[in-house]
């Protein structure tokens, strides 16, 4: 049908088509009308009509054209090639500042570190040193105690020795000195007794003897009293002092132990004038005489 439209009409069958047409739109209208009123209602109604204000929307304003954007540049390859080797140099830079960085701490703590050995080190060489001092000191000690322990003992010993010896000596002596106290005792009869007189020392002999000895007497003599010790001395034919002893000991202890060191300090005793040396003798001393 739509070909048919397009297509000129033929001039002879127009009027009859257009009547055709009308007839056809004339019953259609009919058919209408005629299904709207079979339903209608014919009872009263109230009709209202709402009115509201219609917003009246302003008319565009007349607006240039937006100016078209400028294209952006093109992309240089040599610029982006040499931002990329900037960018690549200074993240070397960097690299190799936090590698500088990490390598001078780690010095840093090596550093600390032997630091610390060497002091640990010193600190344990000082110690050693210091216990090796102490022990060597105190076997030292030990040792010098030891020795001088010996050496006490040695001593000791001799003195006991030569105690004794003196000891044995003096016995001797007295008994020598006995029996030429017997034998004077004892002289032949009829005898007046002119040897045991002989054999006695001289008067002057004592005085001498006390002269040599008292100058060695060391004592403080406060002038309160005058003690008298009485002291024995055995004596060697040359002189020599043999051993002493006090008889009688004076009221003050001091004197008499100033009186036997000044003997023993005389070591040896002048003969008398006739050559011998008695070998006893029996001498008193005070302080003020």
């Amino acid at each position: 049908m739509a070909t048919a439209i397009l297509r000129p009409p033929e001039a002879a069958g127009m009027g009859r088509g257009l009547v055709l047409a009308l007839l056809a739109h004339g019953l259609l209208i009919l058919a209408l009308t005629y299904g709207l009123n079979w339903r209608s209602d014919n009872s009263a109604a109230f009709e209202a009509e709402l009115w509201s204000a219609v917003p009246q929307v302003a008319a565009p304003r007349d607006e240039a054209p937006p100016e078209p954007e400028p294209e952006a540049p093109k992309p240089d390859p040599r610029a982006a090639q040499q931002r990329a080797q900037e960018e690549a140099a200074e993240q070397q830079q960097r690299d190799a500042e936090i590698a500088i960085a990490k390598e001078k701490k780690r010095k840093e703590e090596k550093a600390r570190e032997e630091a610390a050995k060497l002091e640990r080190e010193k600190a344990a060489k000082e110690k050693e040193a210091k216990d090796k001092a102490a022990k060597d000191a105190k076997e030292k000690a030990a040792k010098e105690e030891q020795e001088r322990k010996k050496q006490l003992d040695a001593k000791a010993a001799k003195e006991a020795k030569e105690a004794k010896e003196a000891d044995a000596r003096r016995e001797a002596l007295r008994q020598e000195n006995l029996r030429r106290i017997q034998g004077m005792a004892g002289g032949t009869p009829g005898s007046t007794g002119a040897a045991a007189q002989n054999s006695a020392p001289s008067a002057g002999y004592a005085g001498r003897i006390k002269g040599k000895i008292r100058p060695l007497i060391i004592y403080a003599d406060d002038g309160g009293a005058n003690p008298t010790a009485e002291v024995q001395v055995t004596l060697g034919p040359d002189g020599r002092i043999l051993g002493t002893k006090v008889l009688k000991p004076s009221s003050d202890a001091d004197w008499d132990r100033a009186v036997l060191r000044a003997v023993e300090k005389a070591e040896t005793l002048p003969r008398d004038v006739d050559g011998r040396v008695p070998p006893v003798l029996i001498l008193t001393f005070r302080p003020r005489e």
